[in-house]
């Protein structure tokens, strides 16, 4: 049993020969390597590539350094960076690729944790100048997170965030209906390996082990952190906050009243910083919709992985209703779209008079969980778990007629009914339908 990923799959092969370095980015466990070793490679045999013209590479597999040895027998396979770390000596890495390829064919360089090559960015450049090679790359740990990338690469790369399973592939990879698969989905989250385990319990201490001897572990290496019991209780702060707005200083204040601890706000900032460059976290701006533009205090934070963010709580938190919406979130994302909180300002009349006898307005803030934009697309969506009465439905409707635009508007519902449409052209959408169907957003 296998996730087919069919999403990734395409932008792989719709980069073929594009003149950048494809780099798989992603948290750790998210499917990366099994999506370029096993995924792509397939596509290209079946496409008609022969074997011989896929070179895959794993620097951290010894079986494939042992390839090395040959070439240079006088200088070590392994030396030591300027980190004190030991990577794959990079010329015979080089002389290993020279010999395995001809200038008159066309070749195809998959290469796992390429983060682990000595010097690996003069060394993909470089591969870049042979207009025979295409090169494909991912990596983790310490070396390659969100601003490492950006920085290495300067352009040259062309990037393919990897997500762990959405719900549909969650759903369509067990064979499970969306009603059977939601509980787990919701509790142990999407990364794949996790979601092939049998039992509860066992996914639960994978995802506790994982997030702590893993994840936390790679920031504090990458970073030199000497605060790392703060450092795991601001991912717990952040980790119960979901779908709350939140800025530093009330962060900050929860960790002092919650943790005892005194903590600066530079360094919670700092902290979440780390956590949304390892790609553990992603940040949702705030923006004003009437005034279009952005707005700089409140932003959301969700996680990646609802179960790794569950596994942080000692999956003690489970509220379906704020999981619910980081769901929808990285579903959105995962769809392509950048995603923003929406805020429309109005006037509010209130029960106070002016010296006059006049009504006081006042300024208030109507939130849409949501905008989702790609391009010339926008949809508006608000995530609900349940519309039990009018009131509630109007709720939820307000801020979405106070939006003056022809952009399609929805709510998203675990409701179990067909989409609806008001007279005012709000859709009601239910979750499952909204989560196994690509054609609604």
């Amino acid at each position: 049993m296998e996730f087919g990923r069919e999403r990734y799959l395409k932008q792989l092969l719709e980069r073929e020969y594009n003149g950048l370095i494809k780099v798989i980015t992603g948290m750790r466990r998210s499917g990366k390597s099994f999506l370029m070793n096993e995924l792509f490679y397939r596509a290209l045999i079946k496409k008609g590539v022969s074997d011989g013209q896929i070179i895959r590479f794993a620097f951290d597999m010894d079986e494939d350094i042992d390839l090395l040895e040959d070439y240079f027998p006088d200088e070590p396979t392994r030396v030591l960076n300027e980190r004190n770390e030991y990577v794959v000596n990079a010329r015979k890495f080089r002389a290993f690729i020279r010999n395995h390829t001809r200038d008159t064919e066309p070749y195809y360089l998959l290469l796992d944790e390429v983060q682990l090559l000595e010097g690996f960015t003069g060394t993909l450049n470089g591969f870049l100048r042979h207009r025979n090679l295409d090169v494909y790359v991912t990596g983790s740990n310490s070396r390659f997170l969100s601003s490492d990338i950006a920085t290495e690469f300067k352009g040259r790369g062309s990037v393919i965030h990897v997500l762990p399973l959405s719900f549909r592939e969650y759903c369509e990879g067990l064979q499970l209906e969306p009603t059977h698969a939601w509980p787990d989905y919701l509790e142990t989250g999407g990364l794949p390996l996790v979601a092939l385990m049998r039992s509860r319990s066992e996914r639960m201490g994978y995802l506790k082990n994982l997030s702590e001897e893993t994840y936390l572990k790679d920031i504090i290496q990458h970073h030199h952190i000497r605060k790392t019991a703060e450092l795991g209780e601001t991912l717990d702060i952040v980790a119960s906050s979901i779908g709350s707005p939140v800025n530093v200083l009330r962060l900050t204040n929860t960790f002092k009243s919650v943790i005892k601890k005194e903590i600066s706000d530079d360094t919670i900032s700092t902290f979440i910083d780390y956590f949304e460059d390892s790609f553990l976290i992603s940040r949702a701006q705030r923006y004003d919709v009437r005034g279009r533009k952005y707005i700089g205090a409140l932003n959301k934070l969700y996680f990646e992985d609802v179960g790794v963010r569950n596994a942080r709580l000692n999956f003690r938190q489970v509220e379906e209703s704020h999981l619910m919406e980081n769901i929808l979130y990285n579903e959105l994302r995962y769809r392509g779209y950048n995603v923003d909180i929406g805020e429309v300002g109005i006037r509010e009349k209130t029960d106070r008079r002016d010296l006059n006898g006049k009504p006081v307005y006042a300024q208030k803030m109507l939130e849409v969980d949501f905008i989702a934009s790609n391009g010339s697309s926008k949809y508006y969506i608000q995530s609900a778990l349940s519309l039990p009465d009018e009131e509630k439905e109007a709720q939820e409707k307000r801020p979405l007629y106070r939006i003056d635009d022809s952009f399609t508007k929805l709510i998203v519902t675990k409701n179990g009914l067909h989409t609806r449409q008001d007279e005012k052209g709000v859709m009601i959408v239910d979750l499952f339908h909204f989560l196994m169907n690509d054609d609604i957003v």
